[in-house]
């Protein structure tokens, strides 16, 4: 990963700009959307009906007591997620929006939800928050564009 300065700069300095890979030349797309990898096909292809046997042999050694194969079906099959119940207020204006992070910090520091679950709830409620920012904007602007327009005629 490399790491280029930026051109524009600001009084406390330059930023830095994060490029991954080797950058793609001007009027290369890069690779099409949906498309493959190679291997990835190949693979796929050679496994073409044949999955049963090793995943028998998997569960098999799985149950024989490897750990390798144990964590790779537990990974599988046991959920990461569970569903999350706490009394979230109302959340109708900006300010509720605020309330509800306090709750869901409250919920994780006595240990109701883990940290994790605690950050996804405030991500929801954030997002909320900036979609009713986004639309009193969007209405003082029209308020304000109605009151220059009734000036000018």
């Amino acid at each position: 990963m490399s790491v280029t300065a930026n051109s524009s700069s600001t009084s406390s300095g330059s930023h830095a700009v994060i490029v991954r890979g080797r950058p793609l030349p001007p009027g290369n797309p890069g690779r099409p959307a949906g498309s493959r990898n190679r291997s990835t096909v190949v693979a796929e292809a050679l496994l073409e009906g044949e999955a049963e046997e090793p995943t028998r042999k998997g569960v098999e050694r799985a149950k024989a007591g490897d750990p390798t194969m144990l964590k790779f079906f537990l990974e599988r099959l046991v959920r990461r997620d569970r569903y999350v119940r706490i009394d979230l207020p109302p959340l109708e204006t900006a300010e509720d929006g605020v309330e509800g992070l306090a709750v869901i910090a409250r919920a994780v520091s006595e240990g109701d939800i883990t940290p994790t679950e605690g950050a996804s709830l405030s991500m929801a409620v954030e997002a909320f928050v900036r979609s009713i920012d986004f639309v009193e904007l969007m209405h003082r602007v029209e308020a304000l564009e109605a009151e220059v327009k009734s000036i000018l005629e």
